[in-house]
């Protein structure tokens, strides 16, 4: 066979792989012996500067020690400190708070206003001495010493408390609170707090002291809705805050701890001794002595009497977050940061949304043990007429009406029966009440009854538990019932709730929790001819200057058919039962087509109730800010006739429009006159206005419901005495949930014109 390579070529190859190999061998040998050396001469370097015996263990040690840990420290702090500048990374941190808005109410009349004016505000050399001295002593005397965080002031503050068994001081700095107003939010967590103080250090980096200063006295709440001493001055003693003297000072920097426990025109006692304890702060922080703030003390400050006035401020507070959200919406090339702005507010219905909660509260909330409630009024196109968010915006901001998530109860029935309608249900369609079960959970109407074969109409109107669950699980089909809650969730949310609303067995009966203001707004997609609309309290938008920025008809988002016309038409006409003839019989009015729902949860923690006209729609809620019991509280009683006092008012001088599927309004019949009454020899009757009703005691719930199945076996034992008669079917006996109940109060309450009881 004939060589491919030549000897000599196989030669050649054979030498040059011996070359390269030795070439590598020599050159890794090298660079070894290199380095070995290198480090014989790092070694013998190094040992000049050995240190043994003591002093090894006494400075090399520790100081070692320290770097590693040191270290470490500087890695974790760099980890925590992350989440805090994320915060800074907007370039206009500095103007984040720093809208100037006016509201005006739909009508173009001043309500209030919310938020800052900073270009225009005091220099900080304007304020007065004794006040810059009052908010030092008080909030921070270290101001000027520290760099941000005052670690002397914090110890103190942790012996204190640990000595009092509770929070007595707080151990934040100026900066640190100054920090919390710019960035952060007032939750009580551990996260905020170490955010909190790496943005402390922040600002002291970037800002001087006096700059530091200035901001937290423009931008601290300082309660009665007030941002600032200069606008709180104004609020509590009608001046400049350039020309209050020591005592106004004193009550002003006190205010800084706890605005809404020493409001002067909330608790002016509270205040005026707020006030002594910043006196004393003067004293003992050497800025003044005991005879310069002698006169202080004897002659404290009068607060503004402002409690006839009733400013909306739950409302301006949704309708500023509302505004700062729609700012950032605007181009960045967009530098005004000062606005008026025309809201869809009646202060007409708001007026009478605030007394008809109040009056109900005072004058029967202790007997239901209910302390709090909320309530909004929408127009259909989805403006917030009127907004209560608690029984005392001075005693709490917390607005329950958009942050509160509470159970809706029976009330989140009707998204149910409108998917049921979507799914070829009708109003006339039969379900049997009768026992059903969705694995271990076994829902129950009150007294645990059941119905027996009632039409949809029938069971919105008795509010039935049981109806809305086996909807539920015939919307599923062969899919099973946890399909069949996807339809009605997805129902809800064409309606507008962005509630979580999660998948359990319960949700068809009101398990999942809604806030006032969405709920309240989704209903009004039945008198829209099934259009959805979205919440809002901003109807324009203009420029200090008076140019036009802003317009929620041309600009905002439009209604959105969610379900069609005729659904939302058989809808309205099935819940203008429950007001005519059912559950919320209280919340009917004269002339004015009515539709709407009632809810009661689990233990009577909360009471609904959610109405609609053709003109307005409107929710209430009553219950307690810990979610305990009230006194068997049910939407049929207070949220009812509370939903009746305010819509009363807000119909007044309104042309009253057609509700489809229900037609126009019915008059009510009137009641006898009682002197017509004495005059005709007939006995005299109290003219009783349709309020809450009595309390019905369980024992007395328990007699009801002997009662009502004493009844019903009568009733069989009858039947079956007479064969050849005819079998008429039966109305449904009033029932409603053992964990929803809609309660027997309200028929008791009603027995002055129709029997408490009656066989169905």
């Amino acid at each position: 066979m004939r060589q491919i390579i030549p000897d000599d070529w196989k030669k050649r190859i054979n030498n040059f792989r011996l070359d390269l190999d030795a070439r590598f061998d020599s050159a890794l040998f090298s660079s070894l012996r290199g380095t070995r050396e290198l480090y014989e001469r790092y070694s013998a370097f190094m040992d000049r500067f050995y240190v043994g015996g003591w002093k090894r263990w006494v400075f090399v040690e520790p100081l070692s020690e320290a770097a590693t840990i040191g270290l470490g420290g500087l890695v974790l702090m760099l980890a925590l400190a992350i989440p805090a500048f994320r915060e800074t990374a907007d370039e206009d941190w500095l103007k984040k708070s720093d809208l100037a808005v006016t509201f005006l109410d739909r009508y173009g009349n001043p309500i209030g206003s919310r938020g800052i004016k900073h270009n225009d505000s005091i220099p900080l050399e304007d304020f007065p001495d004794n006040l810059i001295k009052a908010t030092l002593a008080t909030e921070d005397r270290r101001f000027y010493d520290h760099f941000g965080i005052d670690f002397p002031g914090l110890a103190r503050a942790l012996v204190t408390n640990a000595q009092a068994g509770g929070v007595r001081q707080g151990g934040s700095s100026i900066s640190q609170q100054l920090a919390k107003n710019l960035f952060l939010s007032n939750e009580r967590t551990i996260e905020r707090k170490v955010n909190e103080a790496f943005l402390a250090i922040w600002l002291e980096t970037r800002l001087t002291k006096n700059e530091i200063l200035k901001l937290y006295l423009d931008r601290a709440y300082m309660g009665g809705g007030t941002f600032g001493v200069d606008g709180a001055a104004h609020f509590y003693f009608n001046k400049s805050v350039r020309d209050i003297n020591l005592s106004e000072a004193a009550m002003l920097a006190g205010l800084f701890k706890a605005p809404t426990k020493f409001a002067p025109h909330i608790n002016l006692p509270a205040a005026r001794a707020r006030a002594n304890v910043v006196l004393d702060n003067l004293v003992d922080a050497g800025f003044m002595t005991e005879g310069q703030v002698f006169g202080a003390r004897r002659n404290p400050a009068f607060a503004v009497d402002r409690r006839d006035e009733s400013s909306p401020n739950y409302f301006l507070d949704y309708a500023f977050d509302e505004m700062r959200k729609l700012v950032d919406t605007f181009p960045k090339s967009y530098t005004e940061r000062v606005f008026v702005v025309r809201t869809s507010i009646d202060m007409t219905v708001q007026h009478a949304a605030d007394e008809a909660i109040e009056n109900q509260l005072r004058q029967f909330g202790r007997d239901y043990h209910a302390t709090q409630a909320a309530t909004v009024v929408s127009d259909l196109d989805g403006g917030i007429r009127a907004m209560v968010g608690g029984r005392d915006y001075g005693a709490s901001q917390f607005n329950r009406a958009t942050d509160a998530y509470r159970q809706p109860g029976s009330s989140f029935k009707p998204y149910v029966y409108t998917t049921a309608l979507l799914n070829g249900f009708k109003p006339t369609s039969i379900v049997v009440d009768g026992p059903v079960c969705i694995g271990n959970w076994c829902p129950q109407n009150y007294g645990h009854s059941y119905s027996g074969s009632v039409t949809l109409t029938q069971a919105i109107t008795r509010s039935i538990n049981v109806v809305p669950v086996k909807l539920s699980i015939a919307l599923g089909g062969k899919d099973g019932p946890k399909a069949g809650r996807a339809k009605i969730v997805e129902v809800a949310r064409r309606f507008g709730l962005k509630a979580p609303l999660p998948d359990t067995p319960s949700m068809p009966i009101g398990s999942d929790e809604v806030t006032v203001l969405e709920h309240a707004v989704a209903y009004a997609t039945f008198p829209n001819k099934g259009r959805s609309v979205t919440p809002h309290s901003v109807l324009e938008v203009r420029t200090g200057a008076g140019d036009l920025v802003w317009r929620w008809d041309r600009d905002g988002p439009k209604p959105k058919q969610a379900i069609p016309a005729s659904v939302a038409a058989d809808m309205a006409g099935m819940m203008s039962h429950v007001v005519s003839e059912g559950t919320a019989r209280r919340a009917a009015l004269d002339g004015i087509p009515t539709a709407g729902k009632t809810g009661t949860t689990n233990a009577y923690r909360d009471a609904w109730f959610v109405g609609y006209t053709g003109n307005f729609t409107c929710a209430v809620w009553y219950g307690n800010d810990d979610y305990s019991p009230t006194n068997r509280m049910t939407g049929g009683s207070l949220p009812a006739q509370t939903w009746h006092d305010i819509m009363v008012a807000a119909h007044q001088g309104v042309e009253v429009k057609e509700l489809p599927g229900v037609g126009m309004g019915e008059k009510l019949p009137p009641q006898p006159p009682s002197a017509a009454m004495a005059q005709a020899g007939q006995p005299k009757t109290l003219e009783i206005k349709p309020g809450p009703p009595p309390i019905l005691t369980r024992r007395g719930a328990e007699v009801l419901v002997q009662v009502e199945k004493m009844l019903d076996d009568a009733a069989r034992v009858a039947e079956k005495a007479a064969p050849a008669d005819p079998k008429k079917p039966g109305k449904p006996v009033s029932s409603s949930a053992l964990a929803f109940p809609e309660n027997y109060a309200t028929a008791t309450a009603d027995s002055v014109t129709t029997p408490a009881l009656r066989k169905n």
